[in-house]
Formats: C-alpha cells, structure tokens, sequence
C-alpha cells in the first residue's frame, strides 16, 4: 500500500482541524477557500455558477457573505458572537442592526431544549430571515434587558456557486462516480468527514499504476450545488455513470450504514453489498425510503444514476447531528480510517468485476496444468481450490464475479486472484463487465 493509504485516517483528521474553524455555505468566501485547500491535494478544477442561474426547478441563490455578526447586553457585552462560534449565527441571515427586548429577540434566537450544551445548525436559505443559535443553557441565563443584535453579511445577487470536479481517466470511458458536499460551518462528520475522504479516495486512485474505469470527482454545496453540476453534466453523466456513491458522514463511531440507490438493485448497490456482508462487522441496511442527501439528486426521476451510499454515522441517526457537538472529537483518525478503508475495498471489486466464460465443455483438466492435486484426498475442499472450481463453474459470459462470489460464499479479491492462471492456460475468456 501507499503512504496515502497507511497513513489515511491521521492525515485526513489532521486537515479537518485545519478547515474546522472556516464557515462554511452554499456559497461564499469560506466554500470557496476549503474547496481550494482540497485542490492543494488532488487538481480539482473550480467552477462558478452565477447567482440567479436557472437549474432546472432550481435557482442558484445570492453569494452570502459574513463579516461579523453578535448579540450585545445593554453593557455593550456579547452574549453571542460569530467569532467564538460560527454556528451561533443562522446561515444566510440577512443584514440588520437593532435593539430589542428579550421577548423580541426570542423571535430570532433558536436553541434545543433536550440537548442543552449543544449550539444548534438553522438554515434559511430561501426566506429572508436573520437569527441566532446559541445553547438552552445560555438562552435559560440571558436576563430581562434591552439587546443590540448586529448581522454584517452581504447577500450579492452578482455573486456565484462554487463547486469542484475532476475527471481521473481510465482505461474506460465508463465511470464511476465519488461525490461529496461541503457547504456547512463548523461541524465535523456531517460537514468535513465526507469531502476530505473524497479528496483522500481521488488521491488513492491517482496513485494506481492502472484503472479500468475513469473517475468523476465531484464536490458541490448540497442539494444546489448538485442540481447545478447534473444541470450542467446530465447528458454525459448518463451515458457515462455506471456506479456511484454520495460520500457523507463517515467519520462518526457508529457501525457502517448502507443506504440504496433508488431501485436498489445497481452495480453499486451490489458491490457496496457484497463487500459489507463480506466483513465480520455488523451494519446497518436502510432503503432509499431513508435517503436526506445528494443522492435525491442523482437518483432522481429524469437522471436515474445508479448511486447508493455507504456511511458511518449517518445523518439523522446520531444526537449530534447538526449541532456543534457534532465536532472533531465526534470524529476519530481511526473513524476515517475504516470508512476509508471501506471505500477502498469497494473500489477494487468494482475494478476487479467482470464476466468470464468457460472456453471448454465440462470441467477442464487442471492437474496436467498444475491446478488441482494429483492425489485426491481431503484437501479437495480447499478455499483456494473451491474458488477456482466455482469460477469454471459459473462462466457462462452472464454471471459477473460479484454473483458468482455471493453464490459461493466467496469474495471478489479471493475470485480474482486465480483468473490470471486460468486465463493464460486458455481455460476463461472475458466477455465483458460486471452488470
């Protein structure tokens, strides 16, 4: 293995404390600086979307920009400030400056009563609002008093979207698809865990001698962002796309979580599947009935891409989520490192699925080709020797390797290791890819 490999969970936790602090949204200076620190890594190519661009139902919103936002008592003092933690401050609030009771402040103040330290993540994106968050702990403390509440954004219709993409050739015109979303402030496996893996993943495939397929790295601001890069790519993502997974929050301690593709049933649906049973370890298996991110997208009705996705904690089903407890101690290297790990594994059977046939009637005759023991005896039933038995058994040029490992209580890298043997003594011929 690599360095990238060996190293992968210490190295992406590290970036994530890095990029941790920046505030991040659907658009803005701090998407663009942490897609620009990934691209320090792989060569992402950025792109703009204008503000105001049609995209399908869609329209790309104004570029919000923060400078500074707080609540001061009557003493002039901040009782909750931007600078100490950006989630206190609700995504693409609109500038104002005014003074208010406490009764109108709470208005404007959100905060969550059955997690009392946590700082809640609230949204609006699409309704002019401004607000607060802050803990129910520091709502319950905050007296009667006359407050100053300061929002210094600017919401710029001439602005743009951000997103990033790279296509990694290989020796197939057919793809598969990694994309992430980045577009939430301080928050670590529902924000940051999925692109630095992504980026880790591009950094991976680079690193093989040789791909069948090409690679499609994408990174976008969720929902928007991916409604804006199919709206660009739709044509050549249909034609191309043959897998693909939405790579989000990966980096909590909870077990792997399997989500399906829309029908269920997909190349990567099977591979995910099969590498996930393949493990000792327990997951979890939730329908597309359970989907809440970008694979609502790709999956959709009109674009129809075959994208499922694989998660370790998965958004909606830890108590953390979107608060700010959801932070880097939430997220371990050794977290990482297992969903990296994951994906890895995907990949390779994914690269190493394909359908063969049986170049002879009946069995072959193995042991003049040194493929089977000479003396029959127990041994007969041998892993090794089970799985080339099964391998001349199902080549039919239809039953691609991940069927035929699940038929036989195998595996795809354990099936792959004895067609160079069988293809050179002329006993298995490729007849195409894996369905």
């Amino acid at each position: 293995m690599t360095d990238v490999t060996d190293n992968a969970g210490t190295a992406m936790h590290s970036l994530m404390t890095e990029l941790f602090p920046i505030c991040r949204s659907l658009t803005g200076p701090g998407l663009r600086q942490t897609l620009s620190r990934f691209a320090d890594f792989v060569p992402f190519t950025l792109h703009e979307v204008s503000s105001g661009t049609k995209c399908f139902d869609w329209t790309v919103p104004p570029e919000w920009i923060v400078r500074d936002a707080w609540v001061e008592n009557s003493a002039g003092e901040r009782v909750i400030d931007f600078q100490v933690n950006n989630l206190h401050l609700v995504g693409y609030s609109e500038p104002v400056d005014v003074t208010l009771s406490l009764t109108e402040l709470k208005e404007h103040l959100h905060a969550l009563p059955d997690l009392p330290d946590a700082i809640p993540y609230v949204t609006s994106y699409y309704r002019r609002y401004w607000g607060f968050c802050l803990t129910q702990k520091q709502l319950d403390q905050m007296p009667e008093d006359t407050y100053r509440a300061v929002v210094d954004t600017t919401l710029d219709g001439t602005g743009s979207l951000t997103y990033a993409d790279l296509l990694i050739p290989g020796d197939s015109d057919e793809e598969i698809l990694l994309s992430s979303y980045s577009c939430h402030p301080s928050m670590a496996n529902n924000e940051l865990s999925g692109p630095v893996l992504t980026t880790w993943l591009a950094r991976y495939l680079m690193d093989l001698p040789q791909r069948r397929y090409s690679y499609r790295i994408v990174i976008v601001p969720e929902t928007i962002g991916s409604i804006a890069y199919i709206s660009r790519h739709l044509e050549t993502l249909r034609r191309n796309v043959r897998a693909g997974y939405v790579v989000n929050c990966v980096g909590g301690p909870d077990q792997a979580t399997f989500l399906e593709s829309r029908t269920g049933d997909t190349l990567a649906d099977r591979a995910a599947l099969h590498v996930l049973n393949s493990r000792e370890e327990p997951f979890k298996h939730w329908t597309y009935a359970r989907r809440a991110s970008d694979e609502r997208q790709y999956c959709s009705p009109g674009v129809e891409l075959p994208v499922a996705s694989v998660l370790r904690s998965k958004y909606h089903d830890y108590p953390e989520y979107h608060t700010s407890l959801d932070d880097l101690d939430f997220v371990r290297p050794e977290h990482m490192q297992a969903s990296y790990d994951l994906y890895v594994e995907i990949i390779t059977t994914l690269e190493a699925n394909r359908t063969y046939r049986a170049t002879v009637p009946c069995e072959p005759q193995l042991g003049p080709r040194g493929l089977y023991p000479n003396l029959g005896d127990r041994t007969h039933q041998e892993t090794a020797l089970y799985d080339r038995m099964a391998l001349l058994a199902y080549a039919d040029g239809n039953t691609d390797l991940i069927e035929i490992a699940e038929r036989n209580d195998s595996t795809v890298a354990r099936l792959a290791e004895h067609i160079p043997a069988l293809a050179e003594n002329g006993l298995l011929l490729e007849t195409g890819e894996g369905r």
